[in-house]
């Protein structure tokens, strides 16, 4: 009875011992830094078998003929990605002999080492034994290789997170494993490469506002680097955009009149918001060189634009974007800063038609009662600040034939329509209209008169035609 114990007991010893020779897969973790900046990838001295006993390689025929250890994809020409239909080629990852026990294998009598290379599914060298096995062999231990995959490969393949992998076969019994998979591991990932963290828009024209399109304001170019499908998210800060006009006064304006899109078909047009909005017209898939781009784009309306930033000053808002894989498991977040600089602009145009105002002066009654003309439309007013209006004359006399006369220019009084001021008309400017708020393109009609003292004072002047000048300005306020 006690031998027979020890007999299963040492058997479930053996049995045990032997999980310790189970093949050992290497695995290639490849950073995110190399996949997004193309950069090559070499790895550290990796073990991918290990030699207990030997220390020469196999000859025959009288020791003379050498066999050359091989590795042997039996896979196929590719490596394979675990959870999708998706391949890598066997060329983009190379390998080299790195050490055996510690240090390369003797090279005398034409043993030599190869350059990198890939796998393949024929029998590829991975060194040349000497000629003879008298030309020296190598350590006993570990069978170190350094892998590379070169840049070139980053930008003309696509890296999708996961493993790929390809099962290699080796010709030597005595090395273990015998069979292994090299399984290239990419890390889940994503990464801003460019993005305009802010962006000034400067408007310094009326036409601007007289424009009947959309407005539309690009945000440069975005580069977004990726490892798995993602979808672009964004929102704005606030609900609101900050507004401080030209004279310091601070104000507000809903977010929602301003619309995110893109320069194509990368994102859908939608009005901001201070929540989390998908802008992906279709999921951000990963593709060849793992990066995407596009041109986010701001886009305002002519009429909100017209209605919401025609005053003078600056409008501030910032934009949160978020890139967002397909099982949101993983994001990467950016801001822009936006500033609309509106600079003061004003306007004053008369037509030509309302370019001459005529008094005729050929009746009694003229003299007496005095006239006075309304000129519909006379000025056309543009102006993004509070403002006044003001009238003035070039002289203080009116002219007959270029020269001087002694008629006062104050006999005209001008003012606007629907307002009781009339002011008389001098070289020093005279406000004619208070307080206007911002306005663009408004039609002012103009009434001139010459009240019966003035127009009596003409009685007696020669039969001609007296002219002045008259002047229109604004003052911000």
């Amino acid at each position: 009875m006690k031998k027979k114990r020890a007999f299963l007991i040492g058997i479930f010893t053996v049995l045990c011992g032997s999980t310790a020779t189970k093949a050992q897969d290497v695995y290639l973790s490849v950073p995110e830094n190399n996949i997004f900046n193309r950069s090559e990838f070499t790895s550290v001295p990796t073990r991918v078998m290990t030699n207990a006993n030997r220390t020469n390689w196999d000859y025959a025929f009288l020791g003379i003929l050498p066999t050359a250890p091989t590795f042997t994809s039996v896979s196929g020409p590719t490596f394979t990605h675990s959870s999708s239909s998706l391949t890598l080629p066997a060329s983009i990852l190379l390998w080299q002999l790195e050490s055996m026990g510690g240090q390369l294998p003797y090279t005398g009598l034409t043993g030599y080492l190869p350059g990198f290379q890939s796998f393949s599914t024929s029998a590829i060298k991975w060194f040349e034994p000497p000629s003879t096995s008298l030309g020296g062999g190598f350590n006993r231990g570990n069978i170190n290789f350094t892998f590379k995959i070169p840049a070139s490969q980053f930008t003309a393949n696509t890296f999708r997170a996961g493993n790929y992998s390809m099962e290699i076969t080796q010709n030597y019994n005595d090395f273990t494993p015998r069979n292994f998979k090299t399984i290239l591991v990419i890390p889940s990932s994503i990464r801003w490469i460019t993005n305009s963290l802010t962006k000034y828009i400067e408007i310094s024209s009326l036409n601007d506002y007289r424009n009947t399109g959309t407005r539309v304001w690009d945000l440069g170019n975005t580069e977004i680097a990726h490892t798995v499908d993602f979808n672009f998210w964004a929102k704005a800060a606030s609900t609101n955009v900050q507004f401080t006009s030209s004279k310091g006064v601070s104000g507000a304006r809903n977010i929602a009149s301003i619309k995110l899109a893109s320069n194509g078909s990368a994102l859908t047009t939608k009005a901001l918001s201070a929540d989390f909005q998908n802008f992906s017209t279709a999921n951000f898939s990963v593709v060849a060189g793992n990066r995407n781009s596009f041109i986010p784009e701001l886009h305002v309306s002519a009429e909100d634009f017209k209605n919401y930033f025609f005053e003078a000053g600056t409008y501030t808002f910032e934009l949160n974007f978020n890139a967002r894989s397909i099982d949101s498991s993983i994001n990467s977040l950016q801001n822009t800063a936006v500033q609309i600089k509106v600079l003061p602009l004003s306007e004053i145009t008369i037509p030509s038609s309302g370019r001459n105002v005529n008094f005729n002066f050929n009746t009694a009654a003229h003299y007496t009662n005095g006239q006075s003309q309304m000129v519909p439309n006379q000025i056309m007013l543009s102006n993004n600040e509070n403002f006044e209006l003001y009238v003035k004359s070039d002289e203080n006399y009116f002219k007959k034939g270029g020269l001087q006369t002694d008629i006062n220019s104050n006999i005209l009084q001008i003012g606007v329509d629907g307002s009781s001021v009339n002011v008389p008309l001098s070289k020093t400017p005279q406000k004619i209209l208070f307080n206007g708020a911002p306005v663009l393109d408004r039609g002012l009609n103009i009434r001139y008169t010459i009240p019966p003292a003035g127009a009596q004072s003409l009685v007696g002047k020669e039969n001609t035609t007296y002219s002045i000048n008259v002047y229109y300005s604004f003052t911000a306020i």
